[in-house]
C-alpha cells in the first residue's frame, strides 16, 4: 500500500490547531477536574454520611456511564432546559466533570494512605482539622498521587477525540475534516495518531522527571 503524506503541505497547520484545542480541552479539564476532584474526595471521607453518600453517588454514576453519553448529555440534552453550551464549553464541562470522579478516588486513596500518626501528631500540636489537611496530609498525598495524575492528563488527552463529535475543531475533528477533502482514508488518521503519541510521550517524561526532582527532596 502506498502511502500518501503530501496533503500535509497544505494541512499542516490544521494539524497544529486542533492539537492546540486538544491541550486546552485537557489542561482545562483535569486542571478543574483536580480541584472538584479533591472536594468530592473530602465529601467521601466526610463523617456526615448524606454528604459522604451524594460525592459517593456523583463518583460511581459519572465513572459507570461513557464519556460520549456525558457529552451528548451536556451539550444537546441540556438545551431542553435553555442551556446552550459552546462546543468548546461542553468539551470542557464533560471532561472536567469525568476527571473529577476519577481524580476524587485518587485523592481518597492518597490521603486515606497517609499515616494517621501525623495526623493525630498536627492535631495535639493545635492544628485544626482544615490546617491538617492543608499542611500536613493534602501535601504529601499530592506528591505520592502524581503519578495518577499525571495519568489522568494523558487519559483525558486521548479521550478528548471524543469531542469531535460536537464539532469542535480539535485534533480528530480536524483529522476527519482533512480525511473527507482529501479522499484518504488512513493517512490523516496516522499523523493524527502521530502528534497524540507526541504530546502524551512528552507529558509522560516531562510528569517523569518532576516526579524524580520531588522524590529527591
Amino acid at each position: 500500500m502506498d502511502l500518501k503524506f503530501s496533503f500535509l503541505e497544505d494541512h499542516w497547520q490544521t494539524f497544529l490547531r486542533g492539537a492546540w484545542v486538544t491541550l486546552e480541552l485537557s489542561f482545562f479539564g483535569v486542571l478543574i477536574g483536580t480541584a472538584l476532584g479533591v472536594v468530592f474526595a473530602l465529601m467521601r471521607i466526610s463523617r456526615i454520611w448524606p454528604v459522604k453518600a451524594l460525592a459517593l453517588a456523583y463518583i460511581e454514576v459519572i465513572r459507570g456511564t461513557p464519556m460520549l453519553v456525558q457529552i451528548f448529555i451536556i451539550h444537546f440534552g441540556l438545551t431542553g432546559f435553555g442551556i446552550n453550551l459552546s462546543p468548546f464549553m461542553s468539551g470542557v464541562v464533560a471532561l472536567t466533570i469525568n476527571s473529577s470522579a476519577y481524580m476524587a478516588e485518587v485523592f481518597r486513596a492518597g490521603i486515606q494512605a497517609i499515616d494517621a500518626g501525623q495526623t493525630e501528631a498536627a492535631r495535639s500540636l493545635g492544628m485544626s482539622r482544615v490546617m491538617t489537611l492543608r499542611y500536613i496530609v493534602l501535601p504529601q498525598a499530592f506528591r505520592n498521587m502524581l503519578p495518577a495524575i499525571g495519568n489522568e492528563f494523558i487519559i483525558i488527552i486521548k479521550d478528548s477525540s471524543l469531542i469531535s463529535v460536537v464539532g469542535i475543531g480539535e485534533l480528530m475533528y480536524n483529522a476527519r475534516t482533512i480525511q473527507g477533502s482529501t479522499f484518504l482514508p488512513l493517512e490523516p488518521l496516522l499523523v493524527a495518531a502521530a502528534i497524540y503519541f507526541v504530546m502524551t510521550f512528552t507529558l509522560s517524561r516531562l510528569l517523569g522527571l518532576l516526579e524524580r526532582r520531588l522524590s529527591s527532596r
